[in-house]
């Protein structure tokens, strides 16, 4: 139980973190709503579930080998490029009332591109073998599994209090508010990628 708690803490407060997946969350939620929030923290947490079994399991080492880490890179900064190019799209497009059925999206297609969007840093894995060892070391770390299940509840926890949260301010902002969130998520994840495919180059 010991390893759940302390899984827990660890999933939520790496979650809590400013990143280029929060800002795609929030910006979705306040176009799609809450159902959609809520899906893109489940695949959130998803994929940090999995990038710390993944460093728990003592994956970390592959990413040592200099083609791996670059190719992973580099894809990784194209995906987060592409949903940055894609959200400031939608800040920008000059819309007539309303949004388009087509462009609103459901929340198993906010789901599959929030898996990729997360996963789009695989670096994460050396990160989250790093924190287990020190959690390890500390004596926190009885049972992997619990310690891995742990963080993917802590991380559930806080998006879906960022989603709860966002869902409930979308009630009193107006459409130029969520135009100014949009272009601000973009910029952000078109930031993130930018400097991910640098450090992935200049490790090579």
């Amino acid at each position: 139980m010991h390893s759940l708690i302390v899984g827990f803490g660890l999933g939520f407060f790496v979650a809590l973190q400013l990143g280029p997946m929060s800002l795609f969350l929030m910006r979705s939620t306040l176009r799609g709503g809450w159902g959609v929030g809520l899906a893109i923290g489940a695949g959130i947490a998803v994929v940090d579930a999995f990038y710390a079994a993944a460093g728990a399991a003592g994956a970390a080492p592959l990413l040592t080998i200099d083609p791996a880490r670059l190719v992973l890179g580099v894809i990784g900064a194209c995906v987060l490029v592409v949903l940055g190019v894609r959200t400031l799209w939608s800040a920008f497009r000059v819309r007539l009332g309303g949004e388009l059925r087509s462009e609103v999206a459901t929340p198993r297609r906010a789901f599959a591109t929030s898996v990729a969007g997360t996963a789009s840093n695989p670096l994460m894995i050396a990160s989250w073998a790093a924190i287990f060892a020190a959690a390890s070391a500390a004596g926190a770390a009885e049972s992997a599994v619990l310690l891995v299940g742990g963080v993917g509840l802590g991380s559930l926890a806080w998006v879906s209090l960022l989603a709860s949260g966002t869902a409930a301010a979308r009630r009193v902002v107006g459409d130029r508010a969520v135009r100014v969130a949009d272009a601000i998520a973009g910029l952000g994840l078109l930031a993130f990628g930018g400097l991910l495919a640098v450090g992935a180059v200049r490790e090579e």
